[in-house]
């Protein structure tokens, strides 16, 4: 099995308890979109957006002149997005963050939520991710726990190496079109914003 078909049957055994699991943290998520800086009428993509909830948050943000997608490879966290009612606050699409099938510089903000520790090549998803921004765009990088936290969860230590610690990212960030302009790994949240050079 590929890295890819494991990361669905991972996700689509999940799926219909999710929210009954992890639906609590929503207002940590809208408290993370609105540090996000996205313009109002702007393009807002959640990416790897699972049962959509920032959804709500960003349509929020970018009001009903903006535009909102979220971004999933797994068929059953989108169709319990779907029956969440979360298509109402913007476009569901199913598709893989190494191969957004959107427009060169259409997007104001990729948010992205437990995203890079599932994926195959993290500098190509966010090299990827700089394709669809625009100069000036932002792209967050979020977890509603801690990296120790989530580390713990998984049962394995943090090393320096790790793929959200804040020296490694900078420079994944900067090799891929884009600057760290904010790094917060809290008690209660990871929080890492970068600019689209």
């Amino acid at each position: 099995m590929n890295h890819l078909a494991e990361v669905r049957a991972f996700f689509a055994e999940k799926a219909a308890t999710w929210e009954t699991k992890y639906g609590h943290d929503m207002p940590v998520y809208a408290a993370a979109v609105a540090e996000t800086g996205v313009p109002v009428g702007g393009v807002a993509i959640d990416v790897g957006c699972g049962t959509a909830r920032a959804l709500p948050a960003l349509r929020e943000a970018v009001g009903p002149a903006g535009r909102v997608i979220g971004i999933d490879v797994t068929a059953e966290m989108l169709a319990q997005a779907r029956a969440l009612g979360r298509e109402t606050y913007g476009a569901l699409m199913f598709a893989d963050a190494h191969h957004l099938p959107l427009a060169t510089a259409s997007v104001d903000l990729v948010f992205a939520a437990g995203l890079l520790g599932h994926v195959v090549d993290v500098d190509v998803v966010l090299a990827e991710a700089a394709r669809v921004t625009r100069p000036g765009g932002k792209l967050v990088l979020f977890h509603p726990v801690s990296r120790a936290a989530l580390a713990a969860r998984k049962g394995r230590t943090l090393g320096p190496d790790d793929i959200l610690a804040e020296g490694p990212l900078r420079a994944r960030l900067d090799r891929t079109g884009w600057v760290l302009d904010r790094y917060d790994d809290a008690d209660h949240r990871f929080y890492a914003r970068a600019l689209r050079r």
